[in-house]
């Protein structure tokens, strides 16, 4: 249920908990303020004024969002051409946020002012995140199209990635030289030690863009896994096993064999860590390094990746998931 105050009963406001509206980053998410008195003026009336403010600690710190007064209507800093108000009856102010940042995220003040009447509704956007990680098949690098790697992402438990996602886990360190699609269908990949083979030595840190291309053409894809409700976790076996003993043993552990999408997620949002090399689903080989050090990955924490082994090499374990009932 939305907070609704007056200015004059402001305190009051600040000891109860503001409603929250969540989102995955490189969304769209509406935050809703409605016109509550109705002995007032409604918004199709040039003397109603709305304003959205992104509120700081520090009131001097606050950023303008979005103003409207009848059919004028601004909008602000890095809000401009990302914020419109939805508008869907006369008495809705609820702003729309398209392609949501990390940045967007915090506490964010509604105004109307009727005359000299003037009442406050406070929302907190709550941005959840994810971990993007590069794909490619067992067929070897660049063998998706545009339709492949939406299949590919998903039988990873993942959905292709968008570009703010993509660009926030560059903002995070993700240096990768192979180009992969995103959600909308452009190509693109992260780099962050700018070289020769990987777009050139002279050009600086960023995304490389190939622009929008014909989804027939073939490259990776970079997929895009949010947290589960679920546990990854390493079945203790006795002995090492086949990619078919390894299926079979999560079975019978009451799981399943867990996914490229799983293991990244417990890695990167549960800082999850084990230097043993497992089965995963796609019969790919991978472990996962928080802590790096000697022997595991000396120089980074990463989902470290073996490869593709024989199905029937007795050389490895099981990493398993366990969906939550």
């Amino acid at each position: 249920e939305l907070v609704m105050v007056s200015v004059s009963l402001l305190a009051f406001f600040v000891r109860h908990k503001s409603p929250a509206v969540f989102v995955e980053l490189g969304g769209n998410v509406t935050l809703p303020c409605r016109l509550m008195h109705r002995d007032i003026i409604s918004f199709g009336t040039m003397a109603i004024r709305v304003k959205w403010i992104k509120v700081a600690e520090d009131e001097a710190l606050n950023e303008d969002v979005l103003s409207s007064m009848g059919p004028h209507k601004n909008t602000y800093g890095s809000f401009e051409d990302r914020v419109f108000m939805q508008e869907l009856d006369s008495d809705d102010a609820s702003l729309v946020i398209t392609d949501v940042s990390m940045d967007d995220k915090g506490k964010y003040r509604c105004e109307i002012i009727s005359g000299v009447e003037e009442t406050l509704q406070y929302v907190i956007l709550e941005v959840e995140s994810g971990v993007v990680f590069p794909y490619s098949p067992h067929l070897g690098r660049y063998n998706l199209n545009f339709t492949g790697a939406v299949q590919a992402c998903e039988e990873q438990d993942a959905v292709v990635a968008n570009h703010a996602q993509l660009f926030e886990a560059w903002k995070g360190g993700l240096d990768w030289c192979n180009a992969g699609w995103l959600s909308d269908g452009t190509v693109q990949y992260p780099i962050n030690r700018p070289r020769e083979p990987c777009g050139g030595s002279k050009n600086g840190p960023g995304l490389r863009n190939y622009g929008r291309l014909d989804k027939h053409r073939l490259y990776d894809v970079f997929c895009y896994a949010s947290s589960s409700n679920g546990r990854f976790y390493w079945l203790v076996q006795p002995d090492r096993l086949t990619f078919d003993e390894a299926v079979q043993a999560c079975l019978d552990d009451d799981a399943e064999i867990a996914k490229v999408g799983h293991i990244h997620a417990a890695w990167k949002l549960e800082g999850y860590d084990r230097c043993d090399a497992g089965w995963l689903a796609d019969g790919s080989v991978r472990y996962p390094i928080s802590r790096p050090r000697k022997n595991c990955s000396p120089t980074e924490a990463a989902v470290r990746f073996v490869g593709f082994p024989d199905k029937t090499q007795k050389s490895y374990g099981v990493y398993c998931y366990k969906a939550e009932q």
